[in-house]
């Protein structure tokens, strides 16, 4: 009688790279997550790279912890750090990356990216799999946020999954890029509290303290937060807010 042999699922390993304009050394919440969410990623085996534009004399590639591998492109910044975008200009140096690192998922950052939108379309061109990830809220009326939509709708129109960072943030995705709720999934923003863990000799006894840390923007929610302070503390008066922004 023949034994019979267990095989044993082997995980499919893949290779992703993490695209966006945000990424260190400029500071803030899209770079830290891409960072963060990349290290992750290849303690788990997986193989990651991420592509950016230059950042002054930063340019080509380099290398972070645990071999996380960046490229900086030669590309113009237009305004507010993301590159003009032009749909054709970064086609060739995404093409060969997508080639060379032989990519298997590309996983866009920020709606306000036009490096992630075009390297989300030009993947989607290739036939490898796309994720979207929208850090923010945007509005539908003024000329930014129209321009944003628009473009959004053209890349989110054949991308694999979106991923939101709140419930609030799905159903504005939702609205704004006229994406079936079913491809969009929410994994909220938390705070690692192995790293980040107040000193409690130093509370107020009698206070609950609420800290808010953001930029103070209509895209982060700010005016939700200006409308909820004034009656918290009316109400409440033993509620005091710290809030902390970036300079």
């Amino acid at each position: 009688m023949q034994k019979k042999t267990k095989k044993k699922h082997k995980k499919l390993k893949h290779n992703i790279c993490m695209i966006s304009d945000f990424f260190y050394p400029s500071t803030g919440g899209v770079e830290s997550h891409i960072y963060q969410l990349s290290q992750c990623l290849i303690a788990l085996g997986h193989k990651v790279i991420v592509v950016t534009h230059s950042y002054g004399d930063r340019t080509g590639v380099r290398y972070m912890t645990s071999g996380l591998k960046v490229y900086y492109l030669p590309m113009v910044v237009c305004y507010n750090g993301v590159i003009l975008p032009t749909f054709f200009n970064t086609l060739p140096l995404m093409r060969n990356i997508f080639l060379r690192e032989r990519i298997t998922i590309v996983h866009g950052h920020s709606a306000f990216s036009a490096m992630a939108n075009e390297g989300i379309m030009h993947a989607r061109n290739m036939g490898i799999k796309t994720v979207f990830t929208d850090h923010s809220l945007f509005g539908f009326a003024d000329a930014s946020a129209i321009i944003t939509n628009k473009l959004l709708q053209f890349t989110l129109a054949d991308c694999n999954h979106v991923i939101c960072v709140s419930h609030t943030g799905k159903g504005n995705t939702v609205l704004r890029a006229a994406v079936k709720p079913n491809l969009v999934s929410v994994i909220p923003n938390a705070v690692d509290t192995t790293m980040f863990t107040p000193d409690e000799s130093k509370r107020h006894p009698n206070k609950i303290t609420i800290v808010v840390i953001s930029r103070l923007v209509y895209r982060k929610g700010i005016d939700l937060l200006e409308a909820v302070i004034g009656p918290i503390c009316q109400n409440h008066s033993d509620v005091q807010f710290i809030i902390g922004r970036k300079t």
